[in-house]
């Protein structure tokens, strides 16, 4: 088997300009290596017509650096004529007839679809065992998780199958799994990129973003991703820019600050022990590195579980087997076949999550619950302004443990929020935020580093990653 997939892109779009390799060389490639990987579950759907869709891409653009390079989609971004399952029974047959708006983009650029890969269901998770295709596996250890909801397109990277995958992120679910598999992993600005063609969990939150492996090829990812779309009504309407133009300039006279939540009890030693050689690599290099305090952090994830879960129950209202996806059989009335449908339809954590999003959103609890928590999560976004006020950017570990079993934790439905406690404060505030590997336990299973910045300033979280990345073996 070759071995082009584990090249930068950058000299794999360089091999392709010279004509020593073709993109249907890069998908067989793939290809080949999720047949040997299968084992790792990281994909639900593969396209099959990926081959002929690379043999007829023309003259290779010398311009274009991602010309033919394989890509692969978490399961629940729409894709034409391409099963779109979002890990669930529910939409098992789903074959949709429009691309999202990222897909249309991807296949603009020429990029090549291998697959949809693996989740949990609707996003719903922290490990993806909630996908009705059975969970991914970790690469690094396949008795343990990939981490959720984006694990397949976490497992994929980290096993390079492929170079390049999307994820989405709600709470987390493209920052922790990146953490769990040693990949780079970035939820965007809410609203740098589109959502139309993203099922949704809980519109306020989601966002779709880019898995790679190096910081440079995430904000090159980027570039091709954003825009203002007039599907979107949450798009934001943002100057073109490029990502990786400060990749490389000197650190000297950034100021970081980590929240003192951060590196409490509630991180592992031994990822708090990393963190703190890596501030003072960074103050060795000029960065100014300060603790401080931040109201709210430890709110997240209840603010998480009545947001997103209010979200989540009308969202999914949606799936009734009435116009798409699965409908049960032999129902003698609408009020049992919507029963029916939705019982056989989904998942226990969808349906514990729609029943108490029910809830939270019903009569009065509405405004007790969920008006109060929208409350609170603006005092958090204020927080995290008034911490830019004097800091460019926001540092700590995005998990507070390295992957666990895929047996452990199975019955504690609590586990999942708590999981992404370190990550869920970014999108309660609509930031960006990175996750970059930063070392591997005792037992050999990676961590990461996460940096938020500003809205909008993607390109000084990159500038500070790919100085990280860069200095991993100072």
């Amino acid at each position: 088997m070759s071995n082009y997939l584990d090249l930068e892109v950058e000299k794999i779009h360089e091999l392709l300009v010279k004509k020593e390799i073709t993109p249907v060389d890069l998908v067989k490639e793939a290809r080949s290596r999720i047949e040997e990987q299968k084992d790792l579950n990281a994909f639900i759907t593969l396209n099959e017509k990926a081959i002929e869709e690379a043999e007829n891409l023309g003259e290779v653009e010398e311009d274009n650096l991602f010309f033919g390079i394989p890509i692969a989609i978490k399961d629940n971004i729409i894709t034409k004529d391409l099963r779109t399952t979002c890990a669930s029974k529910m939409l098992e047959n789903f074959i949709p007839i429009y691309d999202a708006t990222v897909i249309e983009k991807i296949k603009k650029q020429k990029m090549i679809i291998v697959g949809k890969t693996n989740m949990d269901e609707f996003a719903m998770g922290s490990t993806s065992r909630t996908s009705y295709f059975g969970a991914p596996k970790n690469p690094h250890d396949k008795t343990k998780i990939a981490g959720g909801s984006s694990g397949g397109s976490a497992a994929c990277i980290a096993a390079h199958l492929t170079s390049f995958a999307l994820g989405s992120d709600t709470g987390g679910s493209i920052r922790q799994p990146a953490s769990y598999t040693g990949i780079v992993g970035m939820k965007p600005t809410y609203g740098r990129i589109s959502r139309y063609g993203l099922v949704a969990f809980a519109s306020s939150l989601d966002q779709i973003g880019p898995m790679t492996r190096t910081v440079k090829e995430n904000a090159q990812l980027l570039n091709i991703l954003v825009g203002k779309d007039e599907k979107d009504l949450t798009s934001a309407d943002q100057e073109k820019e490029d990502f990786t133009r400060k990749i490389g300039q000197s650190v000297e006279g950034l100021k970081v600050a980590i929240p003192n939540y951060f590196m409490s009890d509630i991180v592992s030693e031994e990822i708090k022990e990393a963190i703190y050689e890596k501030v003072k690599f960074l103050e060795k290099n000029g960065v100014t590195v300060d603790y401080v305090e931040m109201k709210y952090l430890d709110k997240a994830v209840t603010l998480y579980q009545i947001i997103a879960m209010g979200e989540a129950s009308s969202n999914l209202a949606r799936f009734d087997g009435v116009r798409y996806g699965f409908r049960a059989d032999d129902v003698t009335s609408v009020e049992e076949m919507y029963t029916k449908t939705r019982q056989l339809g989904f998942g226990d954590e969808v349906k514990r999550r729609i029943m108490v999003g029910s809830y939270l959103l019903s009569g009065e609890n509405a405004k007790i619950y969920y008006d109060k928590a929208l409350s609170i999560r603006d005092d958090m976004k204020k927080e995290f302004d008034h911490v830019f006020e004097s800091y460019d950017l926001i540092l700590g570990p995005t998990t507070t443990t390295t992957a666990y079993g895929l047996e452990e934790n199975v019955d504690d439905p609590m586990k999942s929020f708590l999981d992404d406690v370190l990550v869920i404060p970014v999108n309660m505030a609509g930031l960006p935020g990175l996750n970059i590997p930063l070392g591997k336990s005792k037992s050999n299973l990676p961590f990461g580093l996460q940096i938020i910045g500003k809205a909008f300033d993607e390109a000084t979280i990159y500038q500070l990653g790919a100085f990280l990345e860069g200095g991993q073996n100072e």
